[in-house]
């Protein structure tokens, strides 16, 4: 059932050296076509890498944020606050807890951090962009895709993970898969097969009661 395959996904950080084959993402791609958008608009492009090129990537990746500023197309979140805050604390703590980090550790916690740009070892990538004149509902639009992007691929027994972290080094990205002037860089989706053994993929993140986030009239 559906319900099942959306408690089932998680975002996986770390994945084994076995290869991804292509039909099978391009399975997952397929059927992310069909969801929604505004006037069926469609508004997502996808610039897919397969084994060698996505380690290639992460090589190139890891070096550049080294030194390079942060620099994103679309706004990152100015503040987070109230219930937000919350869940984003619960679930760094988690994360960190899982590896080993422990409270206060900023040289551990920035060593985790940095994992997003080695793209956690995975064996395929895709970079997903939004067109500029459509602003938020262009994004929006693409939010819904992702998400059917990462249901296919846990349909498919893949693990994946959207990834914000690359946008915020949008020009990087932007020469490297020489993306659109027209066009921003929304998100990353490291794909791969789930390395349970993992720490990082040892833990699974809370929701919210239905309560607290509907309201009936």
């Amino acid at each position: 059932m559906f319900g099942d395959l959306l408690r089932a996904r998680m975002s996986c950080r770390g994945f084994t050296d076995q290869a991804v084959e292509r039909a099978v993402i391009e399975g997952a791609l397929q059927d992310a076509q069909h969801v929604p958008s505004w006037c069926n608009s469609q508004p997502w492009e996808v610039h897919a890498c397969g084994q060698e090129a996505t380690r290639a990537l992460a090589l190139a990746l890891y070096e550049h944020t080294k030194t390079a500023p942060h620099a994103s197309d679309i706004a990152f979140p100015k503040a987070w606050e109230g219930p937000q805050q919350a869940r984003r604390r619960t679930c760094g703590r988690q994360l960190y807890e899982a590896v080993g980090v422990q409270k206060g550790d900023r040289e551990g916690s920035a060593r985790q951090m940095r994992e997003n740009f080695r793209l956690f070892g995975a064996q395929a990538f895709l970079l997903v962009t939004t067109p500029k004149v459509l602003g938020a509902y262009g994004v929006l639009d693409c939010g819904a895709y992702v998400t059917a992007v990462l249901l296919g691929l846990e349909a498919r027994g893949l693990g994946a993970v959207a990834m914000a972290s690359v946008a915020g080094f949008a020009p990087f990205m932007r020469d490297w898969f020489d993306v659109a002037e027209d066009r921003d860089v929304l998100c990353g989706i490291a794909i791969g097969h789930k390395d349970m053994a993992h720490p990082a993929n040892g833990f699974r993140t809370e929701r919210a009661a239905l309560e607290e986030v509907v309201r009936w009239r």
